[in-house]
């Protein structure tokens, strides 16, 4: 599925790509949750979540030191085998590993855009097989374009970028701002609502 984003955010920095990514990985971080919940293993959602908050770290504190190689050894410890398990929670699980491990990936290296548009990608990924799992089929790109569920992840995208679009530099507050909403709402991406 085509995402007009993708064309847009290639003039971003790179403090606006990782921000954006990290947006992303936040709200897939209810499904990692909710699995880790169901199959016994909150320490590993704990882990995540220590991950996630050295990225924002990295975003909003000047000089901040921190390994992120060691970061990613902890996170493929924690990622779930998806033939390891029968119910479908592994996959928007993994999916959430895979993106935090492509932000992780893109601070080591230096290169953002490009992971930048795979989370973007990964993240719809996941509403798609959602959307599958519950009709139990295929569906065609007409029927995913319409699908509320999708909608809903292009506008949450589209915000994100709205608001990072409309800085001329990093803006702490407004990064604290998009960690602070996405985080207390603690919907997901596939509608997960882990507080409930």
């Amino acid at each position: 599925m085509r995402n007009p984003i993708h064309k847009r955010i290639e003039r971003f920095e790179s403090w606006q790509h990782l921000t954006f990514m990290a947006c992303l990985c936040e709200r897939m971080y209810p499904n990692f949750q909710l699995f880790c919940e169901v199959s016994k293993r909150s320490d590993n959602a704990k882990i995540f979540q220590n991950i996630l908050n050295l990225v924002w770290e990295h975003l909003t504190v000047k000089g901040a030191k921190i390994n992120f190689e060691n970061q990613l050894e902890k996170l493929e410890t924690i990622i779930p085998d998806v033939n390891e398990f029968d119910f479908y929670g592994v996959f928007p699980a993994e999916d959430a590993c895979q993106a935090l491990s492509e932000v992780l990936h893109s601070i080591i290296a230096g290169e953002t855009l490009e992971q930048a548009i795979k989370i973007s990608r990964l993240s719809l990924a996941t509403v798609a097989t959602y959307l599958e799992t519950q009709a139990d089929r295929s569906l065609n790109e007409q029927e995913l374009k319409n699908a509320p569920e999708i909608q809903d992840e292009l506008d949450v995208q589209w915000q994100i970028y709205r608001l990072l679009n409309e800085c001329e530099e990093r803006d702490i507050e407004l990064i604290l701002g998009l960690k602070n909403e996405i985080r207390s709402s603690g919907i997901s991406n596939i509608g997960l609502n882990f507080g409930q």
